[in-house]
């Protein structure tokens, strides 16, 4: 996988996922030395290229001069049961129903590190790949979570009601409003498509539905926003419950 950008690729060098960097011969001097010197000390080899090849590399993306390839890794693939047992605390995954816009997917990777959840669930096709647009709205996040990628997104939620985790959907039309759940519980928060939202197959899965309440004139938030709404419940949940 290719990613670009100084952040997203200084993430992936500090968790040990860059296998290559190739450099532009100019660009942002002090940021760019920083970042070769980081690559060096990780024993990752550097290339230094024109600026115009990186354009290639980057198919157009805002790569400040600077592109990596990952390596790939075996526990880089994770599955869903993987994701529960491996859970760092209760489990809090998070599951991407047919998200096409890299960037949403890279801003709600950000929010699921920022809120130390466990990992991420996502359908291999008909989604947004984890590309260079994903780490750059990512900001370097996409190196630290673990994503478990399915064929299946309703055979996956299955798995993790199996698993015994409470699997909560967020609709614009439900009526329950989001912090009416305790997310003290194992918890899946699943978030559908821009636009359209949570597939009816995936709706009939859940065993919760949960709205944000809109209290302006525009009735719907961002995916990835919307997302870090919730995922910040839940940690303001746990976070209380561990106080008491």
């Amino acid at each position: 996988m290719l990613i670009y950008g100084i952040n997203p690729v200084i993430e992936a060098l500090r968790a040990g996922r860059v296998r290559v960097v190739r450099v532009a011969r100019r660009g942002d001097a002090a940021r760019l030395a920083a970042l070769v010197l980081e690559a060096r000390r990780a024993g990752v080899s550097v290339e230094r290229v024109d600026a115009s090849d990186l354009d290639r590399d980057a198919s157009g993306g805002v790569h400040q001069g600077v592109v990596a390839m990952l390596r790939e890794r075996e526990a880089d693939a994770p599955g869903v049961a993987d994701l529960v047992r491996s859970a760092s605390d209760v489990p809090l995954i998070v599951v991407l129903d047919g998200i096409e816009d890299p960037h949403n997917v890279g801003a709600i990777l950000r929010s699921v590190d920022a809120a130390g959840a466990d990992g991420v669930v996502r359908q291999a096709r008909h989604a947004a790949p984890l590309g260079g647009a994903a780490a750059k709205a990512s900001a370097g996040a996409v190196a630290h979570v673990r994503v478990a990628s399915v064929v299946n997104i309703a055979r996956a939620i299955e798995e993790l009601k199996k698993a015994g985790v409470w699997v909560v959907g967020l609709a614009s039309d439900a009526a329950r409003e989001y912090d009416q759940i305790d997310y003290t519980l194992p918890t899946a928060l699943v978030v559908g498509a821009e636009g359209s939202g949570l597939r009816r197959l995936i709706r009939e899965r859940c065993d919760w539905l949960v709205s944000i309440p809109m209290r302006g004139h525009v009735q719907s938030l961002n995916v990835s926003v919307a997302a870090g709404i919730v995922l910040f419940e839940v940690v303001r949940q746990r976070l209380n419950a561990k106080k008491k």
